[in-house]
C-alpha cells in the first residue's frame, strides 16, 4: 500500500488522483472511507472519526495494491501494509492564503497552519512506517504536473527530490511566530 497525506491544503487529493490513475493504483480517500462506513460524525465544525475502527476496516477491506490519500492515513494504516509514503509539504504563508479563501475560521487555521509548521504529520508518518517509508514533498512551488511527476518518482523508490522542510526555522527567521502562534 501506497500513501498520499499532509496537512489540508497542500494537494493531496490532486495529485493523489492523477498518481493513482497513472500508476493504475485502486484510490482510496481515507475521509470518505470514514464518512462512508459511519466512522465520521461531524462535531463543533470538525469531522470526528473513530480510527481504531477505521484501521481495522482498512486493514480488512482495502487491496494492498491501493494508494491512499488523507491526512488522517498515518494514524490507521499499520507499518507492516506500507510500502512507501509521501507527506506533502506546503508554505505556511501560501497555506495561510488558501486557507482564507476555503472560509476556514481563524481556529482551524491556525490548528491547522501549526501542524504544518511543526511537521505534525511528518514526525506521526516516520514514527508509524519508519523513516525509509517516509518521503517529504514540498509542494509550494511546484506546479500540478511537476508535483505528480515527482510523487511518482518518489512511490517508485527513488529518493531523488525529497529534502527535509523545516517550516520553523523560516518564520522564526522571518519574524512570524506570534503571526502563526498567538496564543
Amino acid at each position: 500500500m501506497r500513501i498520499i497525506t499532509g496537512t489540508p491544503g497542500t494537494g493531496k487529493h490532486t495529485i493523489a488522483r492523477r498518481v493513482a490513475r497513472e500508476l493504475g493504483l485502486h484510490l482510496v480517500d481515507v475521509n470518505e472511507v470514514a464518512k462512508t462506513c459511519g466512522l465520521a460524525k461531524r462535531k463543533g465544525g470538525a469531522l470526528e472519526v473513530d480510527v481504531v475502527k477505521l484501521s481495522n476496516m482498512i486493514k480488512r477491506k482495502i487491496p494492498q495494491a491501493s494508494l491512499l490519500v488523507g491526512h488522517l492515513a498515518p494514524y490507521v494504516v499499520s507499518k507492516r501494509n506500507v510500502e512507501s509514503c509521501i507527506v506533502l509539504r506546503r508554505s505556511p504563508y501560501k497555506l495561510e492564503r488558501s486557507y482564507r479563501a476555503r472560509g476556514y475560521s481563524r481556529k482551524k487555521a491556525l490548528e491547522n497552519l501549526g501542524s504544518e509548521i511543526l511537521g505534525t504529520i511528518y514526525y506521526d508518518a516516520v514514527k508509524n512506517f519508519g523513516r525509509k517509508k517516509v518521503l517529504q514533498l514540498d509542494t509550494t512551488n511546484l506546479t500540478v504536473p511537476d508535483t505528480v511527476k515527482k510523487a511518482r518518482s518518489l512511490l517508485a523508490g527513488r529518493r531523488t527530490g525529497s529534502k527535509d522542510v523545516d517550516w520553523l526555522k523560516i518564520i522564526s527567521k522571518k519574524g512570524d511566530l506570534r503571526r502563526f502562534f498567538p496564543y
